[in-house]
């Protein structure tokens, strides 16, 4: 009898323990969050694709537009490059076109509008159709270091981690469907994503489980 009321008492403590470093591992990560402001991801490039309409003769668009590139035999499209918004847009003679470079979804679609425009000027009669966002691209720094072994280990369906090959912990996250790279020193760089919204749900989602990875400290 004494010997079950001495265990009974032992699986007391143990559980009391693990309530308290739990109600303290709460508590750290509330204050962290309480205290410092979550950082907004920015991005950093938008990839989408459009139809023009038409097929082009890329020696022509190469030999009339300003700051074009056609090299046929290193790569089948004209590239094309503006100012404003500041992008690169890649045609092809099919009359697809890629547009990399933007740093927002509405300038991308405004950028893809210019090129179509610029192309119909040289004779081309295009015009923009299906526009689509095929990638957003973005970038945030928390403030603290990242035990990426910890979350590798807690999080282990979604992540891949391998540091003699890689430095960072890939995160495939399925909902939303994007990509984070995670560095240890708490920089991160999402990708995949089909909206900026995309993107911030996918930090907002990620973020505790980095608080709760946290290496003691602040960054300087």
């Amino acid at each position: 009898y004494q010997r079950r009321v001495r265990g009974k008492i032992k699986r007391m403590a143990i559980n009391q323990q693990a309530m308290s470093v739990a109600n303290y591992q709460h508590a750290t990560t509330s204050n962290l969050q309480l205290n410092e402001p979550i950082p907004i991801p920015k991005i950093q490039n938008v990839v989408s694709t459009a139809e023009l309409g038409c097929a082009l003769n890329l020696q022509t668009i190469a030999s009339r537009a300003k700051n074009a590139e056609y090299n046929p035999k290193r790569f089948a499209a004209v590239i094309l490059r503006i100012r404003s918004p500041k992008t690169t847009a890649l045609v092809f003679s099919s009359g697809k076109m890629v547009c990399t470079g933007a740093k927002s979804e509405d300038d991308s679609r405004n950028a893809a509008e210019k090129y179509a425009r610029m192309l119909d000027q040289l004779g081309n009669k295009s015009q923009m159709k299906n526009f689509k966002v095929q990638n957003v691209v973005a970038s945030v720094v928390v403030n603290f270091s990242i035990r990426l072994e910890q979350l590798a280990y807690s999080e282990n369906v979604y992540c891949h981690y391998e540091p003699e090959l890689f430095p960072g912990l890939v995160y495939r996250m399925t909902n939303p469907k994007v990509v984070l790279l995670i560095f240890v020193s708490g920089k991160i760089v999402l990708t995949g994503a089909k909206s900026d919204s995309d993107i911030q749900e996918a930090f907002k989602n990620i973020y505790p489980k980095l608080v709760s990875h946290r290496k003691e400290g602040i960054k300087n």
